[in-house]
């Protein structure tokens, strides 16, 4: 009953916080839904070390690779979560919301936590794709939660292209299953059931799997922020209050790259690993080439970690384009380094927002000398971002290339580096007018309390244990990355 309990703890908590008028205890309430799934996710990822696959009546299964991404979710969630009594609290004392749309967005919190759980718990193809559209409704109205113009056009933007890519999704995962239906072998299923599909891998149609594929790289990608249908996310995760905006960046995008992971195995057990490494090596270099463009010149801080989340979201599709089991392992490490540290900075960056008025970089300076604890987080998280060490994020970076280059992807890893340079002096030139600028005339310093400082700080910590210490995933991130190979 480990999988139930997992997915029945934040639907619960989604009928409490639609029971009850906004108060500070349903916040706190919601953390600690977010603190207990993810204690059982823990749980979950020991026990499929031991047995390989838990089932429930074909309609949920766990692997270590399902059991991963629970924990992931736990985390970031509980992240998000923390900050949802402040955030509320921020927003109602200023005017921006009143505590009926408080409700509102704990409610759709809940959903939207819910409605990933069951992405990655499912046994079924088509659920997969009606958890990640229904992701999409509820983040939809989390993105407009604050009501200016601004907001509304950005949901409206991320709900056209966002169903435009589900849609095409749809019909990739239509095509699989046309293709199962006609193929021979050994055995023969109507099931979308995973373990049904590829038992039957290597029976598929070539030419329907191509196509599907595609469909499906294009459709699901849409979710992730790849190119081309990215345009979407700096605006979604600009305006979304900042939890949201953690929860958006940190686990959604990589939510649906798990979709991408699974068919990725069925594609390269019927076609080889040619079309579906170049398709994703394409997607993957793009969305790098135009995240590396896009953060030289960017002037918004919540705009400029989005642009990261796409340029991040490229490096996980050339990782599983080289698709051995090295490389997917540190996929599987750079979604859970890239969850937390960028979690922490659009948490930092909603303080900074709270105190400062503003997201715009040219009007925030100087804050290492005026709020230096708040300043120090957000440095520390950028360094992460940008994979300095000792932090998890230059671990999986390093291991990737590593993985490029036995491919004898040596092309691939070139282009890489000039981008992560490019982009690490680009950071590095925002971070020095957020940090270190002229001091601005009549702000006074202040200090950040302890309920905000210490979740953040204790994330970034988890960072570097991640990038020291290897004994904690190791077993599981080999066994995740084993339930993907073909």
């Amino acid at each position: 009953m480990l999988i139930l309990a997992i997915l029945a703890i934040p639907f619960t908590m989604t009928i409490i916080s639609a029971s009850f008028a906004w108060r500070p205890w349903v916040g706190w309430t919601s953390a600690a839904s977010s603190a207990a799934f993810l204690g059982l996710g823990i749980w979950l990822s020991v026990a499929t070390l031991s047995a390989p696959q838990w089932a429930l009546h074909h309609s949920f299964r766990a692997d270590s690779l399902s059991a991963f991404m629970v924990v992931v979710i736990g985390t970031v969630s509980l992240l998000a979560t923390l900050f949802t009594p402040r955030t509320m609290h921020q927003e109602i004392t200023s005017g921006v919301t009143t505590a009926r749309y408080a409700r509102h967005y704990v409610v759709l919190m809940q959903v939207f936590i819910t409605c990933m759980l069951s992405a990655v718990l499912t046994a079924n193809l088509g659920v997969l794709w009606v958890s990640i559209e229904a992701t999409t409704i509820a983040t939809t109205f989390l993105v407009s939660h604050r009501r200016t113009d601004g907001a509304f056009e950005a949901s409206w933007k991320y709900v056209i292209l966002c169903s435009i890519g589900i849609a095409l999704a749809f019909l990739g995962t239509v095509l699989i299953y046309y293709a199962q239906l006609h193929a021979g072998g050994p055995v023969h299923s109507s099931s979308l059931d995973w373990t049904s599909v590829m038992s039957l891998a290597h029976h598929l149609d070539p030419n329907v799997t191509r196509l599907a594929f595609a469909l499906l790289v294009v459709g699901y990608g849409t979710k992730v922020g790849l190119v081309p249908m990215h345009s979407w996310l700096p605006d979604a995760h600009s305006q979304a209050p900042a939890p949201v905006s953690a929860l958006m960046s940190g686990v959604l995008l990589t939510v649906a790259f798990y979709g991408l992971l699974r068919f990725r195995a069925v594609a390269v057990a019927a076609l080889g690993p040619a079309f579906p490494r170049a398709l994703l090596l394409v997607v993957g270099i793009a969305s790098l080439l135009l995240a590396t463009v896009m953060l030289i010149a960017q002037r918004d801080l919540k705009r400029m970690l989005a642009y990261s989340s796409i340029e991040h979201m490229g490096l996980l599709a050339i990782g599983a384009a080289v698709g051995t089991p090295l490389a997917i392992a540190a996929v599987l490490l750079h979604i859970l380094g890239h969850g937390i540290t960028k979690a922490v900075l659009f948490l930092s960056s909603g303080e900074i927002y709270h105190l400062e008025g503003t997201t715009e970089i040219a009007k925030i300076s100087g804050l290492l000398a005026r709020r230096p604890t708040l300043a120090g987080i957000f440095g520390f998280g950028l360094l992460s971002l940008v994979a300095l060490p000792p932090f998890s994020l230059f671990v999986s970076e390093l291991t990737m290339a590593r993985a490029e280059v036995d491919a004898g992807l040596w092309w691939v890893v070139a282009i890489s580096l000039v981008c992560l340079s490019v982009i690490f002096a680009a950071l590095t030139r925002h971070a020095r007018q957020i940090l270190m600028g002229a001091r601005v005339e009549g702000t006074l310093p202040s200090s950040l309390s302890s309920s905000v400082a210490v979740p953040l700080i204790t994330a970034l910590v988890a960072c570097v244990a991640l990038g020291v210490f290897s004994w904690p995933l190791q077993s599981l991130l080999t066994h995740a990355a084993q339930g993907v190979m073909p």
